[in-house]
């Protein structure tokens, strides 16, 4: 059954090499905060090192190499393998690369995200997006990914959740009731496009297709990866925790924070927010998934231990700015997340002052009216980081 699962995967990506994006010549367009170092290593850990290691990246699950670009231009001296299971999707990956102009970092392998521990090395940051939900056992792929990364080393994960993709499984379990005996995925393809194409433009799946998935379904691959594929499982937040449990990881955070508030749904009901902030933070996050169950997917950090967060003295710190913001120099900005902020004067003249190379005292010094609570909700908000 193990190897069954392994191949239909296999083949579903060898037919519909995933994800489709476009190759492009040169760096690839903006970023994903999360695939840079620095600034997942300040978003779980509350600081950044002055100096780093030799980096070591591992993209496990790459498929045609999206990410992989992105980790090897967010993160410029880093070496970074990716490997998958497909070929086809492979060779879009080293493709990308090549004309992306990062190819002399990246090496790409074929292997089982099982089979890591034959890298022989251990690794400072692992990407595992859109993998383990496929794997025939996830928490066998988690242990094995966890084996190769190093003490102190950050993992950011991707797997579906249950709820929000209710929809999702609906119309999956449709198509295989529809298909032939021994049909094929482009067949599945063709009956799924069938169904939303005909079917009442009130029905339920039709109507989460138009407003959630359509644009993105305009490509076959990306269709078929979302309701043709041979084998998933979805997350609730418990499941999660299981799925983490025996690893020896830790749990760093979710990389969606703005959904996880509970300020979010709770805030005109004030003596149900203080109920809710009592809870243990696994039975918070249990809470809002039950208020709202639109999440598609859990996104999260994992470190292994020892992990050293920060606990400095904050003014000997050293403010760095952000190198996640789009519109700086300029008081309107979108943030890390691509989020809209409007900077005040004061904040823009302390984030001016943020260029490595003064403590925060006396950065201070320089801007009189800013105080240490200035700058602990700057670096809060990810605008600016604390460097040591």
């Amino acid at each position: 059954m193990t190897d069954a699962i392994t191949q239909a995967v296999q083949k579903l990506y060898n037919t519909y090499p995933f994800p489709p994006d476009p190759i492009t010549d040169g760096p690839p367009p903006g970023y994903n905060w999360r695939w840079s170092v620095p600034a997942a290593h300040h978003f779980t850990l509350g600081w950044i090192p002055k100096q780093w290691p030799a980096l070591q990246i591992l993209d496990a699950g790459c498929g045609t190499g999206v990410g992989t670009d992105y980790l090897a231009h967010l993160n410029p001296t880093a070496t970074v393998i990716g490997i998958d299971l497909s070929e086809a999707a492979l060779a879009t990956a080293q493709q990308r690369v090549e004309r992306s102009g990062v190819a002399q970092r990246v090496t790409l392998r074929q292997m089982s995200l099982l089979d890591v521990h034959q890298l022989s090395q251990q690794f400072h940051y692992i990407n595992c997006v859109g993998v383990l939900h496929h794997l025939p056992d996830p928490k066998a792929g988690l242990r094995a990914l966890a084996a190769v990364l190093a003490p102190g080393g950050l993992m950011h994960v991707f797997v579906y959740g249950f709820w929000g993709r209710w929809e999702i499984r609906l119309l999956q379990k449709a198509i295989r009731l529809l298909q032939p005996p021994g049909a094929d995925y482009r067949t599945g393809v063709a009956i799924g496009r069938q169904l939303l194409a005909h079917l009442p433009p009130d029905n339920r799946l039709v109507r989460r297709e138009r407003e959630r998935w359509a644009l993105d379904n305009v490509h076959d691959a990306t269709f078929a990866d979302m309701y043709v594929h041979p084998h998933e499982i979805d997350y609730t937040v418990e499941t999660l925790f299981d799925l983490i449990a025996d690893t020896g990881l830790e749990f760093l955070g979710f990389s969606n924070p703005r959904y996880w508030q509970l300020e979010r749904l709770l805030s005109p009901m004030p003596e149900l927010l203080a109920a809710a902030r009592a809870l243990p933070p696994q039975q918070q996050y249990e809470l809002v998934e039950a208020l709202d169950p639109e999440l598609t997917h859990f996104e999260f950090f994992l470190g292994r231990p020892p992990l050293q967060r920060w606990q400095g003295a904050l003014e000997q710190m050293i403010p760095v700015r952000s190198t996640c913001l789009t519109g700086w120099p300029g008081r309107s900005l979108l943030d890390y997340d691509y989020q809209p902020v409007d900077l005040t004067p004061l904040e823009y003249d302390i984030l001016s002052q943020a260029t490595g190379d003064l403590t925060v005292a006396e950065l201070l010094s320089r801007v009189p009216s800013a105080t240490p609570e200035h700058i602990r909700d700057l670096q809060q908000r990810q605008l600016l980081w604390l460097q040591a």
